[in-house]
């Protein structure tokens, strides 16, 4: 997971946004308090200006001589392999939108799968990218080796593989720059050996060190880990048995949060990750099967859920209301306490907020990326969040690469040293940096709810489609029907 680092099915096409933005924001909030909701052409504005602003967070910062994107940014980083799949992801959309052409994406995309590719897969400690055809989370920006003692990460490889099965499925023209794309993400893809990360078959390990093994945990129960068995279930070469979709499953808890009943899981990320690529809309398992509804919907409840904990603010910590909300993991301001206004409050650097039936874990920090990670699922409520955010905190918090990565309007001491970023005493604390795996989500997320791009695209793709299927799903687009 990132810390080693009621709406009938019907409804939930993809809106048409320019031609129905109004009525969706005729849904938004109006709390009393706050300014009114956004109308349909500042909406519009925010959407186009955000996308290309995050788009250029890939373009503009990932290394060009070998695809490596940063984890973060101004802050001197590593390259985080997340990151980089978010990036392979947001070439075409810039393609699309006309910030760059298909050559340039292309040919930065052929970069960074030959460096993948070519670069060393070995058991060392050090100087190699990665093993089993998997790679370590963090990489070396010029090198491309393993940063310091990080993990071999499953999940981090997943999600640069979508990344990589998204271009091979965009790049179909019969040119040599496309056609080695998609042959390179063949060759990576296939070389991922997903039943040796099998530590405690049919589960697969969150992970694996050189230096002791396996990580004693397995990817069991509802998160972002979604995308990973599919993924491994598709796989041509190393599959694993479908029962490993039943132990993934098996570990759901369904429950009740703030209003919604839906699968459980705190961080927003969590129900957002895997919907950048593959579109669930009507596609259902015999989990979801037996409790009526889909994924996407499951989405959609969860973000209602957390703009109703916001709405309610049982914390009580400043800025949250029905129109500024949003827990996911994030930078946050320090791990210290303070006491504010004669209470004492406990707050975080990075950290996995969330809210569910689970439990709560809040220290007043929201993070932008939550709600632009969830605009297809709830554009009626996402988007004019967006919008007041940026209306609200302007420069604090939007600038070069679109929204930075948190802010807290609780941390207003200026007396208490902040990991990164700065303390406005009546407005709070904003973050310095811009983060690749929360920019991601919202470059990708505003496209699917624009066009459908990357949800239309992975639908060609052969091996998310045995990926579904061998995990039991049908409907929607999979059905042979349509």
């Amino acid at each position: 997971m990132r810390l080693a680092r009621t709406i009938p099915p019907a409804a939930l096409a993809v809106v048409a946004a320019p031609a129905v933005l109004a009525a969706v924001l005729a849904c938004a909030s109006n709390h009393p308090t706050g300014p009114p909701p956004p109308d349909s052409v500042r909406a519009a504005a925010l959407l186009d200006t955000l996308e290309e602003r995050t788009f250029h967070y890939f373009w503009d910062l990932t290394n060009p001589t070998n695809g490596l994107t940063p984890d973060r940014a101004p802050s001197p980083s590593f390259s985080s392999i997340a990151a980089v799949g978010f990036a392979l992801t947001a070439y075409p959309v810039g393609v699309e939108r006309g910030y760059i052409t298909r050559a340039q994406a292309a040919a930065r995309t052929l970069t960074t799968l030959r460096f993948f590719w070519a670069a060393p897969q070995d058991s060392g400690v050090s100087g190699a990218t990665g093993y089993h055809g998997f790679f370590y989370h963090f990489l070396d920006m010029s090198t491309g080796q393993r940063f310091q003692n990080v993990e071999l990460s499953t999940i981090d490889t997943s999600l640069l593989l979508a990344g990589m099965l998204f271009c091979q499925s965009y790049y179909d023209a019969a040119d040599s720059t496309e056609s080695l794309i998609r042959a390179l993400a063949d060759s990576i893809y296939f070389r991922v050996d997903w039943n040796w990360a099998q530590a405690r078959p049919p589960a697969v390990s969150m992970g694996w060190h050189p230096e002791g093994g396996f990580i004693p945990t397995d990817w069991i129960g509802y998160n972002e880990g979604m995308i990973l068995y599919i993924l491994a279930l598709g796989s041509p070469t190393h599959a694993v048995d479908s029962t490993a979709w039943a132990a993934w499953v098996g570990g759901y808890q369904w429950g009740t949060f703030r209003g919604q009943d839906y699968v459980q899981f705190g961080p927003l990320f969590g129900h957002e990750y895997s919907h950048v690529w593959i579109d669930f809309r009507g596609l259902q398992d015999a989990y979801m099967r037996g409790r009526g509804i889909d994924y996407f919907e499951n989405s959609r409840r969860a973000t209602y859920a957390h703009r109703a904990y916001a709405a309610a603010n049982p914390m009580e910590w400043s800025g949250y209301s029905n129109q500024i909300w949003g827990l996911t993991a994030c930078d946050g301001p320090a791990n210290t306490q303070l006491d504010l206004n004669g209470r004492t409050r406990q707050f975080h650097t990075y950290w996995a907020r969330g809210a569910s039936a689970i439990g709560v874990d809040d220290d007043g920090t929201l993070a932008p990326t939550a709600a632009g990670g969830a605009v297809p699922f709830a554009p009626e409520i996402a988007i004019p969040a967006l919008v007041v955010m940026r209306e609200t905190y302007r420069d604090h918090l939007f600038g070069t690469y679109g929204f930075l990565d948190a802010f807290n309007p609780t941390f207003t001491s200026t007396a208490v040293p902040v990991e990164r970023g700065t303390v406005d005493p009546m407005l709070g604390w904003f973050d310095a940096d811009y983060l690749g795996i929360d920019q991601g989500p919202i470059v990708a997320m505003i496209e699917n709810y624009k066009t459908g791009l990357i949800w239309r695209t992975m639908q060609r793709n052969p091996y998310i489609v045995r990926g579904l299927r061998r995990a039991g799903f049908a409907g929607g687009w999979l059905d042979p029907a349509r």
